[in-house]
């Protein structure tokens, strides 16, 4: 598995330096004096990448693609197909770069000469956002501010972000690391991955699996047909998957979590506010540490507890609810036809 797994990723590595080779730079456009604080970028083929670096480097590159019938194109082949099939455009206006590659109406849809148009933005780091891509992959790094972003067809790739954070993919995968304030992430067809991140953090996949490490804040993960897998979490998580396995490791406060056909896993190493945990028919395994005052409402198909001290309540095959070292966190667990196993350690 290993050797296929290299295989395919030395093949990736060489098919982009394949495409990578093939794309021409159409533009180069130094942004240095012009005091950067607003990007406006659009294009209906190619990918989107925004840096934040000092504002000296301040710049935008223009690549242009072309399909794999016609996979490159000299700079006065593709100035040719700019000028009749697309209105191209890259302005600065009042500390605000727009950047813009938008079909003509009359474009003929001739595949044979279409072309994909990429923008490379460099600029200040203290710098807002508004992307918009119909094909292509969406990266940013290494800014501040308010960033809006959306494609229709690529992955999201954003790193080292502060401020308020939207973007939405129909297509794609989203990573997220090193990031916080307010950060709202959706795809209609990929994973999610989350590392280091802190603040008001929701992620919300149609179709694929939910990864989060070492997280804080109030965090809200949902998928629709994948697992979540979440370790060192801190705060607030509430998570939900329609068809996939749980496991939360490393929890410290408060965890609501369900699934519809999978099972749940959960080690809390520090007790918050509450812990929820529901299924419809898989089993539910929870260790939460001892000497803490808990009230428990567990239901399933058979209970088993490890290391159940000082409780006072009613303990039955199918339910538990009582208290333990006088009650206090909530602790409601629902596994309908599947078991459930409570640890204290």
């Amino acid at each position: 598995m290993r050797i296929i797994l290299s295989f395919l990723l030395l093949v990736s590595g060489i098919f982009a330096q394949a495409q990578n080779s093939r794309s021409l730079l159409y533009l180069s456009k130094p942004l240095s004096a012009e005091s950067i604080n607003q990007v406006e970028a659009r294009t209906s083929g190619g990918g989107i990448e925004v840096t934040g670096v000092n504002p000296s480097e301040a710049r935008i590159e223009v690549y242009i693609n072309g399909n794999d019938r016609h996979d490159s194109y000299t700079k006065e082949e593709a100035q040719k197909i700019l000028d009749k099939d697309y209105d191209f455009s890259v302005t600065v206006s009042a500390n605000k770069l727009s950047a813009i590659a938008k079909q003509k109406r009359s474009f003929n849809n001739d595949w044979r000469n279409s072309i994909s148009i990429s923008y490379k933005i460099y600029v200040p780091v203290a710098c807002g956002t508004n992307l918009n891509t119909s094909g292509g992959g969406i990266s940013i790094t290494n800014l501040t501010g308010v960033q809006h972003f959306n494609t229709s067809g690529g992955g999201l790739d954003l790193s080292k972000l502060s401020g308020k954070i939207i973007g939405h993919t129909s297509g794609g995968g989203i990573t997220v690391t090193d990031s916080k304030d307010d950060i709202d992430l959706e795809t209609s067809g990929g994973g999610i991955e989350a590392k280091r991140c802190s603040g008001e953090i929701k992620l919300n996949t149609s179709g694929g699996s939910i990864e989060l490490n070492d997280l804080s804040g109030n965090i809200h993960a949902s998928t629709s047909g994948g697992n979540v897998d979440a370790e060192r979490v801190t705060g607030e998580l509430i998570t939900h998957t329609s068809g996939g396995n749980m496991s939360v490791s490393g929890m410290s406060g408060s965890l609501e979590a369900s699934t519809s056909g999978g099972n749940i896993d959960v080690a809390i190493t520090e007790t918050g506010k509450f812990v929820k945990l529901s299924n419809s028919g898989g089993s539910v395994h929870l260790e939460v540490p001892k000497g803490k005052g808990l009230d428990l409402d567990i239901h399933g198909d058979r209970i088993k507890t490890e290391g159940l001290n000082n409780f006072s309540g009613s303990l039955e095959k199918e339910s538990i609810t009582g208290t333990v070292n006088g009650g206090g966190m909530p602790v409601d667990v629902h596994a309908g036809s599947g078991g459930v196993t409570l640890a204290i350690r």
